[in-house]
């Protein structure tokens, strides 16, 4: 299984100073961006586009930005996030017309692909596309906004899914997304997660004592160490 990655959803942080609390959690140890983008359209909610993305890149964030998009239809914004300093560029099939043209669009734009599934949605899409795959990404809430509880039938869904990855022998990620915190992230890796979405579990809920971003990542990092051991 690769190395593990923590990846705080930008969702819930303080878009005030956006910049200034990506530098914050990145120092603290975190690896990767993750960006919701949603249009109000596939999903009740509307939030981030490109400009967003290219003014962190500006503000001089280096670290992998990881673009989940919730939008329908997905390919004419793809080349927008990519030339906005996108790392990775993921996508739900059910928002697509050609799931395997949308990848290819992806990869020719210079990014990484990955497709991303809903709590409700089956994995038969992999059946067609998965060698062609850098990262896998299961929706453990249902999407368009942050702060939801962890839906448990996610974790047979995560087994299956590094049942399929493992198959193929190719190296891609097994991303969750969705009401992942330190309390819950070792069962999530025990079934097979190598990459982790967080927002309100790093970025706290307005109003609360805010615990250290090092010490909350510090503490998901240990109890996935703890399970891989």
């Amino acid at each position: 299984m690769q190395s593990t990655v923590i990846a705080p959803s930008i969702l819930s942080a303080n878009f005030a100073k956006l910049g200034e609390e990506v530098d914050k959690v990145l120092a603290a140890g975190a690896d990767w961006v993750h960006f919701d983008v949603m249009d109000n359209h596939y999903v009740p909610n509307l939030t981030i586009g490109p400009l967003v993305c290219e003014a962190l890149r500006k503000h001089g964030v280096s670290a992998p930005i990881d673009v989940h998009l919730m939008v329908e239809p997905v390919d004419r914004i793809i080349p927008d996030f990519a030339k906005a300093g996108a790392s990775l560029i993921s996508f739900h099939p059910e928002a697509s017309r050609h799931v395997h043209r949308t990848i290819q669009l992806i990869k020719a734009e210079g990014c990484q692909a990955g497709l991303v599934f809903n709590p409700a949605t089956s994995l038969d899409a992999l059946d067609y596309v998965l060698e062609d795959l850098d990262l896998v990404l299961l929706m453990s809430v249902n999407p368009g906004f942050g702060g939801q509880s962890f839906i448990p039938s996610a974790l047979d869904k995560l087994r299956e899914a590094r049942a399929r990855i493992d198959a193929c022998g190719k190296p891609i990620r097994l991303e969750i997304d969705g009401g992942v915190k330190a309390e819950n992230i070792a069962e999530i890796a025990r079934a097979g997660a190598d990459t982790f979405v967080a927002g309100s579990a790093i970025f706290g809920h307005p109003g609360s004592e805010k615990e250290p971003y090092a010490q909350i990542i510090s503490r998901m990092r240990a109890a996935v160490d703890g399970v891989r051991a």
